[in-house]
């Protein structure tokens, strides 16, 4: 405690897990309303007997629409009628005896789980409805202490399984190839894949298959944000060097991170380094990001197939997120989706009827949580009526393409003064999170509709290599008059497109 508040004395803009959160009437001021979202994407509760301590770390569905939670406790449950309407769930205990399962996938009538020091194979070889064979599949990694998580993915299209591993109390690698992203195959070799991670949470592919973690702001990481899991990358905390003499087949990067520096300095020093593809910016965009999940539901669930759903463990909402890649970079934006969601969230799962589940809990003694739950089942049902938002922001050579999920009002989108826009970027050092600096306000100079009114392209001034470009469109407006339902959102410029 005596550090943490050092810490907070030191550098005032650090929240640390022992502070106050954030106020629902804060957030509301940036995001919109959860009563607005509500019309769009109802909230619905899914009922769990008091007998069930569903603290839900890892979700997945069966090929016969039962979901699966894999438990913070070490259960695995299968989960019947949680996509009904009104939802009448019941929970039937498939496993038990683990330990902290953040990883959940099914395989060939088999359940795989990643907890807190193996992937593990579940199988029912006597067809009795209860796992009778635990095999271990990889615990080729320490552990010795709490905040030493790891989180599985689903299986790749060649039966991997990806595993994220936290740093031991967020400054030390002092247990086997903590911190870094290991790759286990269907035989249960373990293959390293890149150092430099934190306190990583969610891992899974975005749209075009390429494997991604979310990391958590902390020590040489100045806010949350999604990485890219590049083989034989570094992505920025170097606590992790120390194994690379284990890790065949990786070359140790020559050099370590400057401290007080740049990311966008470092990575042309550090050719290794590999940057956040999306950054959330701290407060305004989620405070412990945690579980993800591509949308790949086809309509069912509204205007945003092939994004990618994050949730938020502290301030118990749900974002969005878009990638793209730039000069062989992966870059991206977020922005706000819903909130007002029950418990600390800590995975996300899209149902077969396009429906998403979120979960989680609260720890009472360790980290705040806006949610009032101890743990709940959530689940968001699209209503059927498209709200108005920003789509998508893609980057251009000279700006950006904003795509909007309905057609703008075509005399305010052309007007340049509609666009408020700020950029700003963090201090890329060891200590705890980082304050924005280097503001910057790019001009915009020129405004180009299309004729359908869903895409405007802004012509900028200048762009900000390196930096988060935050937009503010609170004066854009639909064609029948409507405000945008969110009306900010941030884009990660790690590299600017080359004029054709």
């Amino acid at each position: 405690m005596r550090v943490a508040r050092l810490l907070l004395i030191v550098f005032p803009w650090v929240v640390l897990w022992g502070a106050t959160a954030v106020s629902a009437e804060d957030l509301g001021a940036m995001w919109g309303t959860a009563q607005e979202e509500e019309k769009y994407f109802k909230l619905v509760s899914i009922p769990i007997p008091e007998e069930v301590p569903l603290k839900a770390g890892s979700f997945d569905v069966l090929p016969d629409g039962r979901l699966v939670v894999g438990t913070r406790k070490g259960d695995v449950y299968f989960v019947d009628g949680a996509f009904d309407t009104p939802p009448a769930p019941t929970y039937h205990l498939f496993a038990s005896g683990q330990d902290e399962i953040f990883g959940v996938a099914h395989k060939d009538g088999d359940i795989f789980i990643t907890q807190f020091g193996e992937v593990t194979r579940l199988s029912d070889t006597d067809q009795d409805g209860f796992a009778d064979r635990y095999e271990t599949l990889s615990n080729a990694w320490g552990y010795e202490e709490g905040h030493e998580f790891a989180f599985g993915s689903k299986h790749d299209p060649d039966g991997n399984i990806w595993v994220v591993l936290g740093l031991t109390g967020s400054y030390y690698s002092r247990q086997l190839f903590r911190g870094w992203c290991l790759k286990v195959t269907p035989d249960g070799q373990t293959i390293p894949v890149c150092s430099g991670l934190r306190s990583p949470a969610g891992v899974g592919p975005n749209a075009q298959g390429v494997m991604f973690c979310v990391e958590s702001q902390g020590p040489w990481n100045g806010a949350c944000s999604l990485k890219h899991l590049k083989q034989g990358g570094f992505l920025g905390h170097p606590a992790s060097y120390n194994w690379y003499p284990f890790a065949l087949g990786v070359e140790a990067p020559r050099l370590e991170p400057a401290n007080n520096s740049r990311i966008q300095v470092e990575k042309k020093r550090v050719k290794e380094l590999v940057p956040p593809a999306v950054i959330f910016p701290y407060i305004k965009m989620g405070r412990s990001i945690s579980g993800f999940k591509l949308n790949h539901t086809q309509g069912k669930f509204g205007p945003f197939d092939d994004q990618i759903f994050v949730g938020d463990y502290t301030l118990s909402v749900i974002m969005r997120a878009t990638t793209e890649q730039v000069n062989g970079v992966w870059q991206g934006a977020c922005y706000p989706f819903r909130e007002g969601l029950s418990t600390g969230i800590m995975n996300v799962e899209f149902s077969p009827q396009g429906q998403l589940i979120a979960g989680g809990f609260t720890t009472n003694t360790q980290w705040p949580v806006r949610g009032e739950k101890p743990f709940a089942l959530d689940r968001l049902d699209w209503t059927g009526v498209t709200p108005f938002e920003i789509q998508e922001i893609n980057i251009t050579p000279d700006g950006f393409l904003l795509t909007f999920t309905e057609p703008v009002d075509a005399g305010i989108a052309a007007r340049v003064d509609t666009y408020e826009l700020t950029t700003y970027t963090h201090i890329y050092a060891g200590f705890y999170g980082s304050p924005e600096v280097d503001h910057t306000t790019p001009a915009v100079t020129k405004v180009d509709v299309a004729a359908d009114g869903l895409e405007v392209r802004l012509h900028l001034e200048t762009i900000r290599e390196g930096h988060i470009h935050d937009f503010s469109l609170a004066k854009m407006r639909a064609q029948d008059g409507r405000p945008l339902l969110h009306r900010r959102a941030y884009y990660t410029v790690n590299e600017i497109p080359l004029k054709k």
